[in-house]
């Protein structure tokens, strides 16, 4: 029995960083296939003659393998004309000993004309360009908490112990008697009371006694240097979110919409959500597509009956850590008790990380609904879940197995 050709005319794709190489595979109506095979270049001039030559094969499917970031300009390029199916490189991975750039692309094309590659995602232009931003926001975020600890591992290497005082060591008295330290490192016997603020004022004696080391000039040096380029990233990073504010404008009803779900104060926090998702729900078929490509769900891992794994995936490196921090957040507010009530009974029997992952599934399940709907997020609807009905019926082993999900042992009765 033979597999079912699904596109008559496709095209497979083999990425590279200077070229590309374009397979077109034309099935008859006698379900023979024939293939033409082109090199291209990849800059601009190159990728236009690629759709022409496409256009003139009348082919408009095209499927092509995400390889790093070399995928992108291809796609740009072939994005208005064609139907383009982005694949990871794993699932059209051809067989080792018979691998070429040609063969490639042309075992691209036969797993393709068959319906046998799963598509990656891909939200509209403006959504990607958001996701680049609002990705680079996250690297500027670790760079400043890099350099965080670095100026915190040169105090204690100095054996200035203001962390031990105060409760933020960027805060401004903080930032303020570091700044009068580096004037002359030698020198610890200047005044502190005009440097601090608040409540600090009553810790003038501890704060004299953190300060009493010894910088070298090496390390006065350093320490400059790393305050000067974390003041250089805050100025970086608001430029960068004023661009992203900018850009956001045309969903902010659905930012709005976002903002109502437990855990999520933060504008940023909402537009990071849509970066990654986008607004159109209509591209998953239900939630529980969307969490398992968010990696929040079980990997499948059987084998002769035997469960290998069941840790979540790999998938969803930027969506996922997002939703986490708002699932941690959310289970130590007393405000959704629908929430945190869950998080502790999975908490009881599974450990605090697997009912974490399980509330940010929550969570992007909600999002997932209240995105669709266009509607927010309504608490009522988990309250009524968790009521039993009076007038409900079980068995004694549906009462069994309940009260095991709650995580009693149960006993023999003793006669």
């Amino acid at each position: 029995m033979s597999l079912k050709i699904v596109y008559k005319i496709c095209c497979g794709i083999d990425v590279h960083k200077t070229f590309v190489v374009a397979c077109v595979a034309t099935t008859n109506s006698q379900g023979v296939t024939t293939y033409d095979s082109h090199r291209f270049s990849t800059y601009t001039k190159g990728l236009k003659e690629l759709l022409q030559w496409l256009l003139a094969r009348n082919c408009k499917d095209v499927c092509m393998e995400s390889t790093g970031k070399y995928w992108i300009p291809v796609y740009n390029v072939l994005e208005d004309r064609c139907k383009i199916v982005l694949a990871h490189p794993k699932y059209v991975k051809a067989i080792r000993g018979k691998k070429t750039d040609k063969k490639d692309a042309k075992w691209i094309a036969d797993l393709f004309k068959h319906d046998l590659v799963a598509g990656s995602f891909m939200p509209p232009a403006d959504i990607r360009q958001l996701r680049d931003l609002m990705r680079y926001r996250c690297k500027l975020t670790n760079f400043q908490s890099s350099e965080k600890n670095r100026l915190q591992n040169c105090l204690t290497v100095s054996n200035i112990q203001l962390g031990n005082v105060v409760s933020d060591t960027f805060g401004k008295s903080a930032q303020a008697i570091l700044d009068k330290l580096l004037e002359n490192p030698l020198d610890t016997s200047f005044d502190l009371e005009p440097l601090t603020f608040r409540s600090l004022k009553k810790k003038i004696p501890q704060l004299r006694d953190a300060i009493d080391g010894y910088i070298t000039p090496e390390q006065a040096g350093k320490l400059k240097i790393i305050k000067q380029h974390f003041e250089n990233l805050v100025a970086r990073k608001a430029e960068l979110e004023e661009l992203i504010s900018a850009l956001a404008v045309p969903y902010q009803q659905e930012i709005d919409v976002i903002l109502t779900a437990p855990g999520i104060k933060n504008p940023f926090t909402a537009i990071g959500i849509i970066s990654e998702i986008g607004v159109n729900m209509e591209a998953f078929p239900s939630a529980k597509h969307l969490c398992s490509w968010a990696g929040l769900t079980p990997i499948n891992n059987e084998s002769a009956g035997k469960k290998k794994s069941v840790r979540v995936s790999k998938a969803g490196c930027y969506i996922k850590p997002l939703l986490v921090q708002c699932a941690n957040a959310v289970v130590t507010s007393q405000k959704h008790p629908e929430i945190r009530n869950r998080y502790l009974r999975i908490k009881r029997r599974r450990g605090h990380k697997k009912a974490i992952i399980a509330i940010a599934r929550m969570l992007l399940t909600a999002l997932y609904h209240m995105l669709k709907n266009g509607e927010n997020y309504n608490a009522q609807l988990y309250w009524k879940s968790d009521v039993i009905p009076v007038e409900r019926e079980i068995t004694p082993e549906q009462a069994i197995i309940m009260a095991k999900a709650q995580g009693y042992k149960i006993k023999s009765a003793v006669s």
